[in-house]
């Protein structure tokens, strides 16, 4: 693979939250309380608890991920259904691209408004409707339209026209043409061997797949890098799975934020259980050591394994030459929000106990069971895979699957123009040397 920080790790989401439905008028109406005796107020009763929305778990939010499908993001047919879409956007620009909804547009459930036909027509055009659904109120087969649209952009499924989704809905089918040549460039630009079992990060997404026999039998929210220190795209071998790791700090931040922390608290490092070390791993005093952040660090910074580790409990290695790697998390909770554009470039991965399992299901001692209970135990375990799995991380802002539906997200690095210009300049200079004939050699 052409290695390049033109990257990229939001995803097939999972549903929005579920509102409560108020009780309906008039059945079942109390009879009045007897007045209360005079110069006493009337007693208060607290309206019925509405029910609790069931709590976010990583098991729950991995499988609700995988119910939305089990056709792979990126698979050995990936490039070609690319083509297609391309086509298909193509045809939907020559006539005249989508319809644009009004942004003070009201739409409300039940109830026929002045934009709902217009919503119709543009559902229509994408095949997110049926082509004979062209009129009518905001009914369900309306907000099922409007949920089918929103899995498709990566957000949350409310069934309800949010200004997330408006401003989705009015993209131009100019810009989708653009992300999908541009996710196209990038898979022609991969040479990645795919094989019965294999891993894959979409970046824009912030979802991780194992797919196995072509389908797609995990799937989970994972937190990729921040916008100003973006994950890489790669391609790469699990060979290990690490339990109870610990962390070495890379020398960038030891030099940014660390520094920065002990300058403010000088009792950080023992906090955070981390050491100090020097040549051969032996330890050093903090307190002999320059934190002013002006020198590169000649030193390691090392965090001990336990719930403080920022690499949670479990690591997966997978060598590259960009030093990344998937792994837990001690912040778990921020796998339930829908922005996961949030590390220094690896792959936190949610329910990533799950993933481990399946990268070592070849290997009976270590099941799942197994891997709780040595985790719980404290002490580090290396486990090695019997067969190395191929691993891609991918920026597809844009792709279609095998069911012909085409996804689309943010493009959260900025990268598609970029590398759009970029490809056009190298076509153009190849063109030209093509023609004369002293560069011609160049292009055969």
């Amino acid at each position: 693979m052409q290695k390049t920080t033109i990257v990229a790790v939001a995803a097939l989401l999972v549903a929005g939250p579920v509102f409560a439905q108020g009780a309906a008028p008039g059945a079942g109406t109390a009879a009045p309380h007897p007045a209360a005796p005079a110069g006493v107020a009337p007693a208060v009763h607290a309206a019925p608890a509405k029910p609790a929305a069931p709590a976010s778990t990583p098991e729950s939010r991995s499988a609700a991920a995988l119910a939305l499908s089990h056709e792979p993001t990126f698979d050995e047919g990936s490039a070609q259904r690319i083509r297609d879409a391309i086509g298909r956007y193509k045809d939907m620009a020559a006539r005249g691209g989508n319809p644009v909804i009004p942004a003070d547009a009201k739409f409300a459930a039940g109830v026929q408004g002045a934009n709902d036909d217009l919503l119709r027509k543009r559902l229509i055009l994408s095949g997110d409707l049926a082509a004979d659904k062209t009129t009518g109120a905001y009914d369900e087969g309306l907000a099922e339209a409007v949920k089918h649209f929103q899995v498709r952009h990566g957000l949350a499924a409310t069934g309800t026209v949010t200004p997330r989704t408006l401003a989705a809905l009015n993209t131009p089918v100019e810009k989708r043409l653009k992300q999908l040549q541009a996710s196209l460039t990038r898979l022609e630009n991969m040479n990645f061997p795919f094989g019965q079992r294999y891993v894959v990060v979409n970046i824009p997404a912030a979802f991780a797949e194992a797919i196995e026999d072509d389908k797609v039998v995990r799937r989970y929210r994972v937190i990729v890098g921040k916008t100003e220190k973006p994950s890489p795209t790669l391609t790469a071998d699990i060979t290990s799975v690490n339990l109870n790791p610990t962390w070495t700090v890379p020398s960038s931040i030891a030099k940014s934020e660390i520094s920065a922390h002990m300058r403010k608290d000088p009792t950080y490092l023992s906090r955070m259980h981390m050491d100090v070390l020097g040549a051969n791993d032996a330890p050093i005093d903090p307190n002999s050591v320059d934190w002013s952040g002006n020198h590169t660090p000649n030193f390691t910074v090392r965090q001990q394994s336990g719930t403080w580790n920022a690499l949670g409990a479990v690591k997966i290695d997978m060598p590259n030459s960009y030093s990344v790697y998937m792994h837990d998390t001690n912040q778990r909770n921020l796998f339930a929000d829908d922005y996961r554009f949030d590390s220094h470039g690896c792959s936190r991965v949610d329910n990533v106990r799950d993933l481990a399992a399946w990268l070592l299901k070849d290997q009976p001692q270590w099941n799942r069971a197994a891997i709780d209970a040595a985790i719980a135990t404290g002490q580090r375990h290396d486990v090695r895979v019997t067969k190395k799995i191929p691993v891609a991380w991918i920026y597809l802002d844009a792709w279609m699957t095998k069911d012909q539906i085409v996804q689309f997200r943010n493009d959260i690095y900025a990268q598609d123009q970029q590398l759009l210009e970029a490809t056009a300049e190298e076509d153009a200079f190849f063109g030209k040397a093509g023609a004369h004939p002293l560069t011609a050699h160049m292009v055969q």
